[in-house]
């Protein structure tokens, strides 16, 4: 993985983000992915469940911005993205870890997210 991997990436997380469409989201993945909605919560395992998990939660199209950079690519496939959302309400500071196969689509990945004041 490179840096223009992980942004492509990010890219396509933020237009599934946007459209909610399940076929979007879906081709993020592989079939056996994890997304941890928070470092020490139960993942949602596999492609079906990270939709489902992704629908149950979703953020109304329009209503959010995100903006990102790459922090760093680590050993293997595993890259590092510093993100900040903001919301009409509330903005928020986000670590993601993603981990791509080699095909692009991610195998894992792990969202911190916190509240900035």
């Amino acid at each position: 993985m490179n840096e223009t991997d992980l942004q492509r990436w990010v890219e396509a997380y933020m237009k599934a983000w946007g459209s909610n469409d399940p076929s979007d989201i879906g081709a993020l993945f592989t079939e056996d992915a994890f997304y941890y909605t928070s470092p020490y919560r139960e993942p949602w395992a596999g492609r079906k469940a990270i939709v489902e998990g992704w629908l149950g939660r979703k953020d109304d199209q329009g209503s959010w911005t995100f903006r990102f950079e790459v922090m760093n690519i680590g050993a293997g496939s595993t890259g590092f993205v510093r993100g900040w959302t903001a919301y009409a309400d509330a903005t928020y500071s986000n670590l993601w870890i993603i981990r791509l196969a080699d095909d692009g689509r991610c195998e894992e990945f792990t969202e911190w997210w916190m509240k900035e004041k």
